[in-house]
């Protein structure tokens, strides 16, 4: 497999033929995401991380992607940020959305809220596939549990 292959970002995983999310992409993955027919990129790193590409948001729209920052603190996510990432999909529920962070952990966390929450998904299939990905740690299990039991609106806590 190629390095720049989709396949091999980390912890890329396809969730529906509209859905897929994963760790953070190397620079020339972005043109296979592009390639796969993906239109839309959500990025719920911080933009500080480790293996963040400062110009990401450039990168992605020359591409003809659109482009969607919605920085989560790892270790104090916030149903605010949740919000947001609802509102983004919900807006974009007909294009194809990748969805990434670092490692593949918030974006599996919020796509499994989100399919639990604004798709009416069964919430053992959705955990599945988090679980697939990562085991949360207890700040997630908090954070995930208090968007469980939210509205399915959510607001900022």
């Amino acid at each position: 497999m190629q390095a720049n292959n989709i396949e091999s970002i980390f912890n890329y995983q396809v969730l529906s033929e509209k859905l897929a999310s994963a760790g953070q992409p190397e620079r020339d993955q972005f043109k296979q995401i592009q390639s796969a027919g993906y239109q839309v990129v959500i990025n719920l790193a911080m933009p500080d991380s480790g293996h963040a590409i400062p110009d990401e948001a450039s990168l992605v729209e020359s591409l003809g992607m659109e482009y969607i920052a919605i920085p989560v603190v790892w270790t104090a996510p916030q149903l605010a940020d949740l919000t947001a990432f609802f509102q983004a999909m919900d807006k974009r529920w007909d294009q194809k959305v990748f969805v990434h962070c670092a490692m593949n952990f918030r974006a599996s966390a919020f796509i499994f809220l989100y399919r639990v929450l604004h798709q009416q998904e069964a919430l053992e299939i959705a955990r599945e596939d988090m679980l697939e990905i990562w085991e949360p740690d207890e700040i997630w299990q908090k954070f995930i549990g208090a968007a469980l039991e939210k509205p399915a609106g959510i607001q900022a806590s």
